[in-house]
């Protein structure tokens, strides 16, 4: 059976399920530890013969021969059990709940997990059909699946620019699902790999941090079915907010795309019993600016995980190219300690949350200099009079086709300027407006065009954000003079 319509066969019982009121995510949730269990329990029968761990109380077998409530009370004391073991099983099951509560139908899903000899098949098609499976999740956008889903053809076209090399590092603070790391270990093992190097990818090269405890264990099951990691070893995702401290270890590459809103924020409990949010500041020595906002917090933040001489690309909000206060002062010094060298402006509808306008930042971290290392910038519009919807015209690989061809991932030295892929220079950058990255020079078609109007909704959330942004510098301000 092809790995598409494997997914079919898998996500089609989803329909029956949703009728229950068991959403997308709960459902590919529930999948997640099932698929684990028969995985596992494949992999400690022949040939593989692998300690896996688990109490034989609580396998697969356990599950199998049970029905009606007696494999309800079952299931949930397994996942209750298994979510206090050690490595990468307990990260998997952490906090694990049973959202099937038709046992009969848990019955189903059992028996056509069952169905499939799971080891049996290839490794790139069992991580395509788990890829699948988030695909059609995220698609589901009252879920909210889709915020930390990033597009594929988009990830693929970042690693080919960054060319990450074997037995090199590879970290992402925002992991998801993982998409970053299954791009970097295509790439990676379409070259002719050594005994060594194949041990490093699968145990050492990836270094990941998820805060939602739901999106890590998706994570951890998809870089399992795509064969990184090990039952028995430590998971190369860990569940925790990666900003809280600094890096523990500087890693050679990190590819990202750090969760959309600008605001970090905490949510506790007053005293009358009340649900609050509270800004969240994080208080980093090693950050160039104290900020609440969270994709600076993050830029900053992935700069300090790189190597002296490391590599980043990161998909990051307009509003990182051009906010004042402490926005400005992170642009500085981002242009000053690293090579930014490569700006991609991204046009809307390619993202599951709507009207998102992003960027993709390409820069090399280099040494303490008392010169700025950036000397040109360059910047590749794909964003002016260019149109994508996730339904008739899905952003495809092919699209950015040109865009890799103007990088020169081989030499970067070699780059021609075009239509759409302009230089500017050091000085150019620095003497505009608050030190503004937010660079366009093509005519956009739609101006005179009332139709073309964003959503009145997209408008009123970059209204509010726009304020939320002047806000912050009069707090600055504010703080500066007292």
């Amino acid at each position: 059976m092809s790995s598409s319509a494997l997914v079919q066969k898998v996500w089609n019982f989803c329909n029956t399920l949703r009728d229950d009121g068991v959403g997308y995510g709960d459902y590919l949730e529930q999948l997640t530890y099932l698929l684990f269990l028969k995985m596992a329990d494949e992999y400690s029968k022949p040939p593989y013969f692998r300690d896996t761990h688990i109490p034989a109380a609580y396998n697969w077998e356990s599950l199998t021969d049970k029905n009606g409530a007696e494999l309800e009370v079952h299931y949930v004391h397994i996942l209750n059990e298994l979510g206090k073991q050690p490595g990468m099983i307990g990260q998997i099951f952490f906090k694990a709940q049973n959202k099937i509560q038709d046992p009969a139908k848990l019955y189903r899903l059992i028996q056509l997990i069952n169905a499939e000899t799971w080891t049996g098949i290839d490794a790139d098609v069992k991580g395509d059909i788990y890829e699948g499976l988030l695909e059609k999740n995220a698609e589901d956008t009252k879920s909210g699946a889709g915020q930390y889903f990033t597009p594929r053809p988009l990830i693929k076209a970042m690693v080919e620019c960054i060319r990450p090399e074997p037995m090199k590092t590879i970290a992402d603070p925002s992991c998801g699902t993982g998409g970053f790391f299954l791009s970097a270990y295509d790439f990676l093992v379409k070259q002719k790999l050594d005994k060594e190097q194949l041990r490093f990818l699968k145990y050492e090269t990836f270094h990941g941090w998820e805060i939602v405890p739901n999106t890590t264990r998706l994570c951890l099951m998809n870089l399992f079915l795509h064969n990184i990691g090990d039952l028995n070893s430590e998971p190369p995702v860990q569940r925790n907010d990666s900003l809280i401290s600094l890096p523990s270890q500087r890693v050679d590459y990190v590819l990202a795309n750090p969760p959309f809103g600008k605001k970090s924020s905490t949510t506790f409990t007053n005293e009358e019993g009340e649900q609050e949010r509270e800004t969240l500041t994080y208080q980093r020595q090693d950050f160039w600016a104290t900020t609440s906002n969270k994709q600076l917090n993050f830029l900053q933040h992935i700069r300090s995980l790189l190597k002296i001489d490391g590599k980043a690309a990161v998909v990051l909000p307009d509003n990182v190219l051009f906010e004042g206060g402490a926005g400005e002062t992170v642009r500085k010094r981002l242009l000053e300690s690293t090579d930014l060298h490569t700006i991609l402006r991204l046009p809307t509808g390619i993202f599951y949350a709507q009207g998102v306008k992003a960027n993709v930042l390409f820069f090399d971290n280099k040494p303490a200099s008392k010169d700025p290392w950036t000397r040109h910038v360059w910047v590749y519009d794909y964003r002016t009079n260019i149109k994508h919807t996730l339904k008739t015209n899905p952003l495809r690989l092919d699209h950015l086709r040109d865009f890799i061809t103007c990088y020169r991932p081989e030499n970067r030295s070699d780059r021609q300027e075009t239509e759409r892929f302009r230089r500017f220079t050091y000085d150019e950058i620095i003497a505009r407006d608050k030190t503004s990255l937010d660079i366009f020079w093509l005519k956009d078609d739609s101006l005179g065009d009332l139709d073309n109007l964003p959503n009145p909704d997209v408008l009123a959330t970059e209204i509010v954000e726009n304020l939320e942004a002047a806000l912050d510098n009069f707090r600055s301000v504010i703080k500066q003079l007292a």
